[in-house]
């Protein structure tokens, strides 16, 4: 079975772009959900695979399993969020800075188009920075859909478009929460790691390998 990974901080230290109490019904109730229902459907379908990365992989095409690849690919999805910030903000530097710098020109044309991107995405779903070969891209991804099955994709960031990700403390306002976000949440240690693995050189972010039950 798979568990729901402790987050890396306190439920309060993200605040006031995310609020405690908004981080408590986020992961102790919304992932802690779907890691649940997971669960539950690898149990009834007798599925023994040891990775979620494989799981998503196997289910991602496969429209008789949507249900499980939903469950297991939102698991995966918040778990890489919750990462993807930290408290203890640093910007971006070394060979990510460098990357950026390619790609984009500068960290202020990235936050904009990473900003855009999130902004402009219709409904729920998520935008990611990602490295593609060589390159680095901003995506969005619409409902659980994300980057695991995309061959020579990494994902090097992400924040989560959905909603309940940011209405208690932004109502409506996803441009602000995305500004706010990038601006003082945005993990580009986790970022410069994944960038990293992305060339070779290391391992590439996963999430807890399931345990027996």
């Amino acid at each position: 079975m798979f568990v729901l990974p402790e987050l890396p901080y306190a439920a309060n230290s993200l605040e006031p772009v995310i609020s405690a109490r908004t981080l408590g019904f986020h992961n102790g109730k919304h992932h802690k959900t779907y890691v649940e229902t997971l669960n539950t459907l690898l149990a009834e379908a007798d599925d023994r695979l040891s990775s979620l990365e494989e799981v998503i992989r196997e289910t991602a095409d496969d429209p008789d399993r949507r249900k499980l690849f939903n469950n297991a690919a939102q698991s995966w999805n918040h778990a890489f969020f919750w990462d993807a910030m930290t408290p203890a903000f640093k910007p971006p530097s070394g060979d990510l800075a460098k990357a950026i710098h390619t790609a984009f020109g500068d960290l202020t044309a990235l936050r904009t188009a990473f900003v855009e991107e999130g902004v402009g995405h219709f409904a729920s779903g998520w935008v990611w920075l990602v490295a593609e070969g060589e390159t680095l891209k901003v995506i969005s991804t619409h409902d659980a859909d994300d980057t695991v099955p995309l061959d020579g994709v990494t994902p090097l960031l992400v924040c989560d478009l959905w909603e309940h990700a940011y209405y208690l403390d932004h109502q409506n306002d996803r441009k602000g929460f995305l500004q706010a976000w990038f601006d003082t949440l945005a993990n580009w240690s986790l970022a410069e790691r994944q960038l990293t693995a992305a060339r070779g050189a290391g391992p590439a972010w996963a999430y807890p390998a399931a345990t027996k039950a």
